[in-house]
């Protein structure tokens, strides 16, 4: 399936519920993280259905390509400093039930590396 390039803020929900799900424990924190976030990047309602739609479909074999191909769009839309404000949600997001895992830690870092961040932690 060809990938249809995505708009930063739509990009950055599906990199935010990737992140939520590759440690396949529901959080009510994470979830009110990723809900921050829509509200910081859509200050006006809009419908996400078909976007969790794509999301949901995906098989966890799937998500790292899928987080490759929206970073890559995020990236390209963003300014640096959105960059770094997104890395905070993301580790925001990582952090909210107080355990890193060690493939949330991987998606992290595959941020960082593609984005070229240096981890000030």
């Amino acid at each position: 399936m060809q990938h249809q390039r995505t708009n930063k803020t739509i990009a950055g929900y599906h990199l935010l519920m990737i992140l939520s799900a590759v440690d396949f424990k529901f959080n009510p924190e994470g979830d009110m993280i990723i809900r921050e976030y829509l509200v910081k990047e859509f200050p006006f309602h809009i419908s996400l259905d078909k976007e969790m739609d794509k999301i949901s479909r995906l098989e966890p074999e799937d998500w790292e390509n899928h987080f490759l191909q929206y970073m890559d769009d995020f990236y390209d839309d963003a300014t640096e400093k959105e960059r770094l404000d997104f890395i905070e949600f993301a580790l925001k997001l990582t952090k909210a039930d107080n355990i890193i895992t060690k493939t949330e830690n991987y998606y992290l870092n595959l941020l960082f590396d593609h984005w070229n961040i240096e981890n000030k932690d």
